[in-house]
Order: C-alpha cells, then sequence, then structure tokens
C-alpha cells in the first residue's frame, strides 16, 4: 500500500512534466531533507506530521462506525467532506504548505479536492489491512508530495486525477456487502467485517 500510494503521485507528476507541466525534480525535497536534520529526522516529521496523528481517529474509530451502516464509497466520501474541513484551518497558519497555496486559489481548491480520494484510499487501505495500511498510504502520499515539491496546480490537478482512477478501480475490485455491516475488535485492531477473506 506504501509503494501504491507513492505511485499514485509519481506517476501524476511524470504524466504532468510529459504533457507540458513542471519538471520533476527532488532539488527542493533534499533541502527540505537537509533543513529536517537528514532522512531520518524527516520521515520522522512526516510520519508523525499527519499519517500518525489523524489515522486512528479518521480511519482506525470514525470509519469502521460509519461503515456499520453505509456502503464503502459514502462513508469515504462523508469522512473525506470532515477530513477536508478539518483541514481548513491549516490554510491560515503561516508556514504551512495550505497558507502557501492560499484558500481562494486554484492550489488550496486542488488540495481540498485531493482530501477525498485520499479518504477513499486510506478507507480501502484500513479495509485491507488495519490502521497501520491507512498510516502507510497517508504517509506515501504526503512524503512523495513533500520530496517532488509537487505545488503547480497543473501536476496537483494531475494527482487527484490519478488518485481518482486508482480508487475507483479499488473499490470496484472488491465487491462491498450491504450497508449495516457490523464492526468488531480484535487483538490487534478494529475492522470492518465484510467478507473480504471469503473473496480471495
Amino acid at each position: 500500500m506504501l509503494v501504491m500510494a507513492s505511485a499514485t503521485v509519481l506517476a501524476a507528476a511524470l504524466l504532468s512534466e510529459g504533457l507540458g507541466g513542471p519538471a520533476v525534480s527532488l532539488t527542493e525535497g533534499r533541502e527540505l531533507i537537509a533543513t529536517a536534520g537528514g532522512a531520518v529526522p524527516f520521515l520522522i516529521s512526516m510520519l508523525i506530521g499527519g499519517p500518525l496523528a489523524e489515522e486512528p481517529g479518521w480511519r482506525g474509530t470514525a470509519y469502521p462506525r460509519l461503515r456499520a451502516s453505509m456502503s464503502r464509497l459514502r462513508a469515504g466520501l462523508l469522512l473525506g467532506a470532515a477530513w477536508a474541513v478539518w483541514h481548513l484551518p491549516l490554510f491560515f497558519i503561516n508556514g504551512t504548505v495550505q497558507a502557501e497555496f492560499g484558500l481562494m486559489s486554484w492550489g488550496g481548491l486542488l488540495f481540498t479536492l485531493s482530501v477525498f480520494p485520499m479518504a477513499l484510499l486510506t478507507g480501502y487501505a484500513y479495509e485491507l489491512a488495519g490502521v497501520a495500511a491507512s498510516i502507510a498510504v497517508h504517509f506515501g502520499v504526503n512524503t512523495t508530495i513533500a520530496l517532488l515539491t509537487v505545488k503547480s496546480p497543473v501536476t496537483q490537478a494531475f494527482v487527484l486525477a490519478v488518485q481518482i482512477i486508482v480508487a475507483a478501480a479499488l473499490l470496484a475490485s472488491r465487491r462491498d456487502r450491504r450497508p449495516g455491516l457490523p464492526v468488531h475488535a480484535d487483538s490487534h485492531r478494529q475492522r470492518v467485517v465484510s467478507g473480504y477473506g471469503s473473496e480471495r
């Protein structure tokens, strides 16, 4: 899931470059790593700054409860809307990527829209392997975006499009049982009982 998540961003950046968008570069990414004090502190900061802080709540707690009464798509989109609102204050905090975009800009709009396919991807990952998998997807996307410095609206639009396609394909690849699925807790995680084990 980590590789898949990173690949959606890399593929989108390469497509954007191939169609006349900004060139893919690791120059600013290397500077970001140096500013953080090296690769390890950088990766730790990327892990804590979003995935580890958010996924236990969004996917580990809210998602299975929504899934108990609705489909994957509806639960993902509803949680995506809440997640988008959650990120709005960051547009007003100096030093954040969101503040650099600006709320009333193409970059800000595309960032907000990108939360929806991300909610579907992390939800799918959660159903496969729990919170650790949703953290991996969140971490993979955020880290690759940071390393490639995805700030151009053109590249952001490609990332959004690729992630929508991937999310749609993944959701279509596994049958979604009717709403009203029970939620149970085992020794490792809470997950939705959706019959996946008997399908493949």
